[in-house]
């Protein structure tokens, strides 16, 4: 496709949303409280961007998205507003990984070229990837995320580490690797549109899929009963003797 300059971007994956619009050399940006008021807030405030910036939705080149790792609740949120927007106004759709997003936040914020990102995932656990922008240009690579105890996260010599898992793990997360507290925004996804524009990362609205990692977030009723019996025969059977 032809160089996008109208274009909307948005993230819904952690506990602040983020949008912005991009018309021209024009840009205007929106962060604050997500969560559970993402869904409510999301659309009034993409309404409100595009009118300051001048464009309806009809006029946008392409809507970019936040497509995940992060919030289920969130990743639904961003997907479904993106879905709908793009089937209404026949708009392409351009996802993007969240943890390539932080990476290029703290590139843009910090110079930082090596950045292993990371999102809190909760129960204890991240979301982690490795993007390396010196080795593979405006993208900064492709790797695959993961999900790690915090322990587990591994920062080559010379990388940082950057995400929003800092306060929440402390010393378990790459203690002696320097740190930038960042998250995936609206405006780094922009920063990033036109080379994944060129790579050909456009999809149609019926594949704006999020990108989960964890496919499991909570025990059935029977999963957490059978935990429950076989910690408590645990502690009541004595240990057996050579």
């Amino acid at each position: 496709m032809p160089t996008a300059s109208r274009l909307l971007a948005f993230d819904t994956s952690t506990e602040h949303l983020s949008v912005a619009v991009q018309n021209g050399e024009q840009l205007l940006a929106h962060s604050g409280a997500g969560g559970a008021q993402a869904s409510t807030t999301l659309l009034p405030l993409i309404q409100q961007l595009l009118a300051d910036a001048g464009l309806a939705l009809g006029d946008l080149d392409a809507i970019v998205f936040g497509r995940g790792p992060g919030s289920f609740t969130g990743l639904r949120t961003a997907c479904s507003v993106a879905q709908g927007l793009a089937f209404g106004a026949d708009v392409p759709l351009l996802p993007v990984d969240t943890l390539l997003a932080v990476a290029e936040e703290a590139r843009h914020a910090f110079g930082a070229r090596q950045v292993v990102a990371v999102l809190d995932a909760r129960m204890d656990q991240l979301y982690a990837a490795r993007y390396d922008f010196d080795a593979a240009g405006p993208l900064g690579g492709d790797d695959e995320p993961l999900l790690l105890s915090p322990e587990a996260v591994e920062v080559p010599a010379g990388w940082s580490v950057a995400g929003n898992a800092f306060a929440a793990y402390g010393p378990r997360l790459a203690p002696a690797t320097a740190r930038h507290e960042v998250l995936p925004t609206a405006t780094a996804m922009l920063r990033l549109a036109p080379a994944l524009l060129a790579a050909g990362r456009i999809v149609p609205a019926a594949q704006a899929w999020p990108l989960y990692v964890r496919d499991k977030v909570a025990q059935t009723t029977e999963e957490r009963a059978a935990i429950k019996a076989a910690a408590a025969v645990a502690t009541v059977t004595p240990p057996t003797t050579a």
